[in-house]
């Protein structure tokens, strides 16, 4: 199988779908959304693409939840029945950046967690953290959560303003890498964030 990323995060709008935009488009790489939930105000899909990621390089997702909740509850609300068997990760020779919704500990359905669908896929994860107040306790919970499932991680990438003890105490009793930090950008288009991801981030480290 090609180079697969996933991408997950400590909690939901945290700047998940920006990160894995910027990483996608750095790295040429496909993107998939397994569930989403929530159409009514758009799809992450449709936000990477304005996000410099191209149409051709975005792939469908396997469920589409009308409901902004949580999926196992989004799929029991719109009568859907999510099967763990249709979110095998996608063939393919190119890279490709696969993004989780809300936290590591987000259900997919009743009996499972985002976190146990990363362990059967047996790929690297990059969490992405928030810089401010809390994201110490959350990052080092879903570190937890993600290594007692043997989930390798790649690293942690922060979002926001410099907060340098918190990111480096993640790190240090994590003992995880330190990726960088995107800071939030105001505008927030494709060239803005390709400027930012090439700044802050070693692409080396994700290839």
């Amino acid at each position: 199988m090609s180079k697969t990323i996933i991408v997950t995060g400590t909690d939901t709008d945290i700047g998940k779908t920006v990160f894995a935009a910027g990483l996608a488009a750095a790295l040429g790489a496909r993107y998939w959304k397994p569930v989403q939930s929530g159409l009514v105000d758009g799809t992450d899909a449709a936000r990477v693409k304005t996000l410099g990621v191209p149409r051709t390089h975005i792939l469908p997702e396997a469920y589409r939840l009308a409901t902004p909740c949580s999926p196992h509850l989004a799929a029991e609300i719109d009568g859907v029945s999510i099967e763990v068997d249709r979110l095998a990760l996608p063939a393919g020779d190119d890279a490709l950046v696969v993004e989780g919704a809300g936290g590591v500990l987000v259900p997919v359905t009743r009996t499972m967690l985002f976190a146990d669908v990363f362990a059967r896929w047996n790929q690297p994860v990059v969490l992405v953290a928030r810089t401010g107040l809390g994201t110490i306790n959350h990052s080092l919970l879903s570190i937890e959560a993600l290594r007692a499932r043997g989930v390798p991680i790649l690293g942690v990438a922060f979002i926001g303003e410099p907060v340098e003890d918190s990111e480096a105490i993640v790190a240090e009793i994590g003992k995880v890498r330190r990726l960088g930090r995107l800071p939030r950008l105001d505008p927030l288009n494709g060239e803005t964030l390709e400027a930012a991801f090439h700044s802050n981030f070693d692409l080396e480290i994700f290839r």
